[in-house]
């Protein structure tokens, strides 16, 4: 008989009185008319604030190709990139949109760009990644729809970066061969204004390894689901994610694991800091072993840390088990205020205030940025923990 953990009970629709579906149960199609425009109360929208995403949602002509830049320059030796059919997409194994604007994006990007790193290319022994900007412009709605491809045994780092202003909505699809690895980071470098729409699926090959990392830094409305799946038995996916809210900023993480192959591993780790009136955080964290998935071992966690009143995390992890023939299985999901009596000690010790407070914060971090292992990234990241630090520093410094 199978096993369901953390059992998603919440109606559809206030009133409504029925169970959400189970995520084997979500809709996949490319068809636009297949998804309603959200309104808010579905159970897949209802942290969101759709009203701002009008549009995105919105379903109009296609542009006759990818448009100029949309082939990423500069790329290492050996990678190609090219524009591919929707028919060629799917036979690559490419999964189909899961919600409207993904569905949107595939049906408004005019055409999909594919990058490939072919079997056996070791572009990690290289030290290079593949690097691909996306800078958006004031006033611009934008659809892109990308497939990145790693033959058999290739190794390397793929850096997706996103700046500017105005409104994206993307469709990003992974798709490795049997024995890749490779390491997807996804950095969401926004200015204020910007509005960010995103789904990403993964596709881990048979005894391959994927690391997913989301970085979301700036951005007035940011919310990107990442799913992945495993296309033969032995496949590992790393899920990792740091975030920075500050006033204002609505930073929105979905990870959807679906484990359909036998002895596969998952292991999802996102930290996330909130600070100023109206930040907000949200975090969906949904694992589901199927029957023929034995062998899994699979443990998904959120941490949260409220530095200031008047910011909220939201973090909902959720677990369905159809086999008791597994690994392991588990999720944990912490939303805590600024320690402080942490700061009184540092402070006690003579360290100056703004100080102490870097480094509580650096320490919250340090576990997820270990993990993450990309040195670029990790100074990134960094020195924009500490701007948005300091940034806080200034405005209370204003105020007193």
């Amino acid at each position: 008989m199978p096993l369901v953990t953390s059992p998603k009970e919440q109606p559809a629709a206030p009133g409504a009185g029925v169970p959400a579906q189970s995520r084997a149960d979500w809709t996949r199609s490319y068809q636009v008319s297949d998804f309603p425009v959200p309104h808010g109360r579905e159970e897949d929208w209802r942290f969101t604030p759709v009203e701002r995403l009008g549009a995105l949602f919105a379903a109009g002509a296609a542009p006759a190709g990818p448009g100029p830049g949309a082939l990423p320059a500069g790329l290492p030796a050996g990678v190609s990139a090219s524009v591919i059919t929707l028919e060629e997409a799917i036979a690559l194994g490419a999964p189909a949109p899961s919600d409207r604007p993904a569905a949107v994006a595939a049906a408004r990007a005019g055409g999909i760009v594919r990058v490939d790193i072919p079997a056996g290319l070791d572009l990690a022994g290289q030290g290079e990644p593949v690097r691909i900007e996306f800078t958006g412009l004031p006033g611009e709605v934008a659809f892109r729809h990308l497939v990145i491809t790693a033959g058999e045994g290739a190794r390397g780092t793929v850096l997706l970066r996103h700046s500017g202003a105005g409104e994206l909505s993307a469709m990003v699809s992974v798709i490795t061969g049997a024995g890749a690895e490779l390491a997807v980071v996804s950095l969401q470098e926004w200015d204020d204004q910007a509005v960010h729409l995103a789904q990403h699926d993964v596709v881990v090959g048979a005894d391959a390894s994927v690391k997913h990392i989301a970085v979301t830094l700036g951005g007035e409305l940011v919310r990107i689901s990442t799913n992945a799946s495993y296309a033969g038995p032995g496949g590992r996916f790393e899920g990792f994610g740091v975030y920075f809210a500050d006033a204002g900023q609505h930073l929105e993480h979905r990870l959807f694991v679906d484990h359909a192959s036998p002895h596969c591993a998952s292991d999802v780790l996102y930290k996330g800091a909130l600070q100023g009136q109206d930040a907000h955080s949200v975090w969906i964290g949904d694992v589901l072993i199927r029957a023929a998935a034995e062998g899994t071992d699979t443990y998904e966690q959120n941490r949260n840390l409220v530095l200031t009143d008047g910011a909220r995390a939201d973090s909902v992890p959720n677990l369905e088990i159809e086999t008791g023939e597994i690994a392991g299985a588990g999720h944990a999901s912490t939303t805590g205020r600024f320690d402080d009596e942490q700061l009184f000690y540092l402070m006690s010790r003579g360290l100056p205030e703004d100080e102490a407070r870097r480094l509580i914060v650096h320490a919250f971090f340090a576990e997820v940025i270990r993990r993450i292992g990309i040195p670029e990234v990790v100074g990134r990241l960094m020195d924009a923990i500490d701007a948005e630090l300091d940034h806080a520093a200034t405005v209370a410094g204003a105020l007193r």
